[in-house]
């Protein structure tokens, strides 16, 4: 075990806390924010306890992703190859390059939206929403190329506390009903006609494939052992327990305005503040959430690479770099450019077929990713007696991989209703 290591697991810093932080900041995503807020508007602060519940499932997601990894020394992602099958490793590349693609293009959008509540870049909103998520995109390709994790993890840190200072600020300044406030955090219900808008929040809250991000996040903090697992457990309660205010805050939020779905739903809901608050209000709102989508687009740019490049040396392709240098390898850098340039289209041209395979494809990682924890993290011959889930561990991942099954067939259906016409 390295003196960094101890020096972590003792030091209640920023820089302790950081990786924890950071995969919990990479999962809120604009479509996150507005669906909390939108939620909020259609049903009320009844469902606030949807946003801590989704944060626990995706804490007990990533603990298990570290779990596997300080008690294995190797990623999630080669545990999946060796321990259960290049199987995994196929349904995963799929995933990823459909999802790379997607979720790029709609923080791109998302940035260049975000900056053009601030700043608009001429009169037709459309032409200025682009030029800024071509800016956006370059600039996150230049801070993650020249300045390194060290850069990174100081950016994202300037943007997490923009984010959480502003978007909770707005919060307390809509001065909600306290007291149904608090019903609607520890009193779980679910209002009438409010079962879409419930699952939406949950599965919002905390990212996607973000998640295994944090396990090559942990190995730039050099972290192993117990020791390592004890600072993880921490940095990730600090982490989604951040996630889970600030999804609180959107609905919230949302509670106190009267908003419709929309390519420009972030500006209609800054305007909507701006009537209730006046200009602070709405000056406050899109900082906070032009600080929210430029550090997922940062974490984003950040780890996709990484996955890349290390899924690259285990289909044998190339030599298999240590995880530590996977951010010299030339394919990480290739990927982090891609990241850059071709999402780009999307800031143009629709996909809406496309984005219905993708919706269908990814409905499944979630599910996956908490049967493959429940498997590969309850073998004492692979992980030893120490690292085995505990009944707590278990119980979350089951739920989580109930939860989450239910959502992709409910989304499949969904959506394929929808696609032939049946819906």
């Amino acid at each position: 075990m390295s003196d960094s290591t101890d020096h972590e697991r003792s030091s209640w810093t920023l820089a302790a806390l950081a990786p924890g932080i950071l995969v919990a900041a990479t999962g809120v995503g604009a479509g996150d924010l507005l669906t909390a807020s939108i939620a909020g508007s259609a049903v009320g602060v009844a469902i606030l306890w949807a946003a801590p519940a989704g944060a626990v499932l995706k804490y007990f997601l990533t603990e298990g992703v570290a779990r596997w990894q300080m008690a294995t020394g190797t990623t999630l992602l080669e545990g999946w190859v060796t321990r259960l099958g290049p199987w995994w490793l196929w349904i995963f590349l799929m995933y990823l390059l459909l999802w790379s693609f997607f979720v790029g293009g709609a923080l791109v959008s998302a940035c260049g939206l975000a900056a053009t509540g601030l700043l608009p870049l001429g009169e037709d909103l459309r032409v200025s929403k682009a030029l800024w998520g071509v800016l956006h995109s370059v600039a996150g390709y230049v801070l993650v190329r020249i300045g390194g994790f060290r850069l990174f993890e100081k950016m994202m840190s300037a943007m997490i506390g923009l984010m959480f200072v502003t978007v909770i600020l707005t919060a307390f300044l809509m001065r909600p009903d306290w007291s149904a406030v608090l019903r609607g955090c520890l009193v779980p219900g679910i209002p009438e006609k409010g079962v879409g808008w419930l699952i939406g929040v949950i599965g919002g809250v905390g990212g996607t494939v973000t998640l295994l991000s944090y396990g090559y996040w942990i190995r730039e903090k050099q972290r192993s052992g117990m020791a390592g697992l004890a600072a993880s457990r921490i940095d990730l309660g600090v982490g989604y327990l951040m996630t889970a205010l600030f999804g609180i805050a959107m609905v919230m939020i949302g509670s106190r305005v009267s908003i419709e779905k929309g390519p420009t739903v972030a500006l209609e809901l800054a305007g909507q503040l701006e009537s209730v608050l006046g200009p602070a209000g709405r000056w406050v709102f899109l900082f906070g959430f032009w600080g929210a989508v430029f550090s997922s687009l940062l974490g984003v740019w950040q780890s996709v690479p990484y996955l890349f490049a290390d899924l690259a040396g285990l289909t044998g392709r190339q030599r298999r770099a240590a995880l530590d240098s996977l951010s010299e390898t030339r394919l990480y850098r290739w990927v982090l450019l891609g990241m850059t340039v071709v999402p780009l289209c999307l800031l143009w041209i629709s996909v809406q077929q496309v984005q219905l395979v993708y919706a269908i494809v990814g409905a499944f990682f979630m599910p996956l990713l908490a049967l493959s924890l429940l498997i590969m993290n309850n073998r004492e011959a692979w992980v030893g007696a120490s690292f085995r889930n505990g009944w707590v561990a278990n119980s979350a991942l089951l739920i989580t991989l109930l939860f989450f099954a239910c959502v992709a067939a409910r989304e499949i259906a969904r959506r394929s209703g929808s696609f032939f016409g049946i819906g």
